[in-house]
């Protein structure tokens, strides 16, 4: 086979199992919201309805008949479709949604359609039916749902070079958000979950944006917390591992955790002396599942082609559809109707007129068919369409018990109220949207009790890892080996404690500086000065020795900005320049010592930082003095040293407090 020709077969060959993935197995349809696993398995139990129980692997075994793909994937979507709550009854253990345990055998739990599925989602007269993959039966190619499906029950699925991820919605809010848009309001629909929580929906961008989930976390007592409700995605067993792992890795202090969940969720968690409740909530959903991020993708098929489409677009798309197949149903009931009201008519005229005498001398059924034909003519106008051969035969069927026992006053009876129905129908088929509002608010009525809000929604700030994280290590700095980091041994005065998510910034005694990551051990030379981690409203004071000058100047600034890695500078690179002093904080006070001078009676000045501007670190800042500068000290008369100086801070101030000359 040559190469092209080959090619030309991967392709198309690819081409057809993309779409197949696509339309057959991970796309649920825009127009019932399933996918063709549950059309089929809503279709088999709606087959096998009778109001009693089925065993599942009855039910799975049926479904097979339509489903060519094996019974794990039948059982495992059934019982996923049976824990969402809205169509399938369960009996039996069907797993625990919250823990993440499986269900039973299939041969030890049953199953049977809700009233609500019973209800909204089958009606014959408007279902196509196509023959099944092996042709011995039929199938639906969609259900006539009448609940907006897709947004009750959300739906996930991978197809090739695409997927889903729709969020579920609240069964009342949704067909309140109908009843919105068949008046012409507007309105608004966020995600509700199972697992209960809260949701931060300020991303949600209509279905195609981002949402946060948190876990609902209450305080029993100073010392322990108590998780009732747990996020979107997670298990109790998967957020109690995240949970462990943080602690593990110091991110959070624990003394023990225990799961008691059952029909709801609990885990206690006890905490270590010395930590309280409020900063290890912050630091749960910093560094645990206790806080997920969720990117929803509102993908599904639409006239068998992929489509995006936004909350909005599928809850109009479903409510024009839900107008609509209520009026083919009202149709239908009135063709129906009519009929019956036809047949009633002509029994009543056949019998009350005596019309059945006239083929007693008949000797053939078609001089008896063509008999009753013409005696029917000069009733025409009592009836509601030409009387056809089906009508005669029917007339002919009847008994003679029925002739006999004929009640005029019942057949009047039956006959007006066919009349009254038929007005019903005809009046509602003349206001669409009323009667379809309706028929939502009796749903709701119904069955809207069933069907609470669980997951509350929320606006809460997103949790910097950085602020809540433990300051767990000690970074250390030895000068003749020129190693920093956490695991590096102090030989000075440079030792802080710090998180890992702190960022370090370094100022070397040259003038230049950097931001780097805390590390285990990282060279920076033996020339650092100061080190520190990055906190904005962090104040320098700064003395350097200006090398084309020879002359001190002094300078204020704020924390500056940085691009981690990158080298900066505090003033002209030269090499004579040099930092003579550096402090942290307000309320600083030096004394610095001049070179002597023959004119002067005083050979040293006192200075208050607090005197200077604040300014950014490009600034050359202000001359100290005309004659150079030989020694400074730091005044001890304040009335706090440290003060204004953050606590995980520790400078080095080796070289000023030496004085350089």
């Amino acid at each position: 086979m040559e190469y092209g020709s080959l090619h030309k077969l991967f392709d198309d060959n690819f081409m057809d199992y993309t779409s197949y993935v696509i339309k057959e197995r991970a796309i649920p349809d825009v127009t019932d919201g399933l996918k063709p696993v549950q059309r089929r398995i809503m279709q088999t139990l709606f087959n096998m309805d009778d109001g009693r129980f089925n065993k599942v692997a009855n039910v799975v075994g049926e479904t097979m008949k339509l489903h060519p793909h094996g019974d794990q994937s039948i059982f495992g979507a059934l019982v996923n479709l049976a824990n969402k709550g809205y169509l399938i009854e369960r009996q039996g253990n069907f797993g625990n949604i919250y823990t993440g345990d499986g269900p039973s055998a299939a041969r030890y739990i049953e199953c049977r359609l809700t009233p609500l599925a019973r209800e909204t989602l089958f009606n014959k007269d408007l279902t196509e039916f196509v023959d099944s993959y092996d042709g011995r039966t039929q199938e639906p190619i969609v259900l006539p749902a009448k609940l907006p499906l897709l947004l009750l029950q959300g739906a996930e699925g991978i197809a090739v070079g695409m997927a889903t991820k729709i969020m579920p919605h609240n069964f009342c809010e949704l067909l309140e958000a109908q009843k919105k848009i068949l008046n012409g309001e507007t309105f608004s629909l966020y995600p509700d979950f199972l697992q209960g929580g809260l949701i931060d929906i300020s991303g949600y961008n209509d279905g195609n944006g981002r949402i946060r989930c948190r876990a609902r976390i209450v305080e029993k007592n100073e010392k322990t917390i108590l998780i009732k409700e747990i996020p979107y995605t997670t298990t109790t067993l998967s957020l109690i591992e995240s949970i462990e792992k943080a602690a593990k890795s110091g991110k959070i202090k624990i003394l023990s955790i225990n799961d008691f969940t059952a029909e709801e969720v609990e885990i206690e968690i006890k905490l270590a002396r010395g930590i309280y409740a409020e900063d290890t909530i912050k630091a749960l959903y910093a560094f645990s599942d206790c806080e997920v991020a969720i990117s929803p993708n509102l993908t599904c098929l639409r006239d068998n082609r992929p489509v995006i489409v936004s909350v909005s677009e599928l809850l109009h798309e479903n409510a024009a559809k839900l107008m609509k197949d209520l009026e083919t149903e009202l149709r239908i009931e009135l063709d129906r109707l009519r009929e019956k009201l036809h047949a009633h008519l002509l029994e009543q005229i056949f019998i009350e007129e005596r019309l059945y005498k006239k083929i007693e001398e008949c000797t053939s059924y078609r001089l008896v068919v063509n008999t009753v034909k013409e005696s029917l003519v000069p009733f025409r106008e009592r009836l509601l369409r030409d009387v056809t051969k089906d009508d005669i035969e029917r007339l002919l069927e009847i008994r003679i018990r029925r002739i006999s026992r004929y009640d005029i006053d019942k057949k009047q009876r039956d006959i007006k109220e066919i009349r009254d129905n038929t007005r019903t129908v005809e009046k509602d088929l003349q206001d669409m949207v009323g009667f379809t509002l309706r028929y939502i608010e009796r749903l709701l009525k119904t069955y809207g009790a069933l069907y609470p809000r669980r997951t509350e929604i929320s606006s809460f700030d997103e949790v910097e890892a950085r602020d809540v994280a433990i300051s767990n290590l000690t970074v250390g700095y030895h000068r003749e080996s020129g190693f920093l980091g956490h695991q590096v041994k102090t030989d000075g005065n440079i030792s802080f404690a710090c998180s890992e998510y702190d960022r370090l910034l370094l100022f070397f005694k040259n003038g230049t500086y950097k931001v780097i990551h805390v590390a285990e051990k990282v060279f920076v030379g033996s020339d650092l000065y100061w080190a520190g981690t990055i906190d904005e409203k962090l104040i320098f004071n700064v003395v350097y020795m200006d090398g084309n000058e020879e002359l001190s100047y002094i300078k204020r600034f704020q924390c500056p900005k940085f691009i981690l890695e990158k080298e900066y500078h505090l003033f002209p690179p030269h090499k004579k320049s040099y930092i003579q002093f550096m402090s942290v904080g307000e309320g600083g006070r030096i004394r610095v010592h001049l070179k002597p001078s023959k004119r002067t009676k005083k050979n040293y000045e006192d200075f208050c930082f607090d005197d200077f501007l604040i300014k950014g670190t490009v600034a050359k800042g202000k001359r100290l003095s005309t004659r150079p500068v030989r020694r400074i000290a730091e005044q001890s008369d304040k009335k706090n040293e440290n003060e204004g100086q953050d606590p995980k801070i520790m400078s080095l101030f080796e070289e000023g407090k030496k004085g350089d000359s």
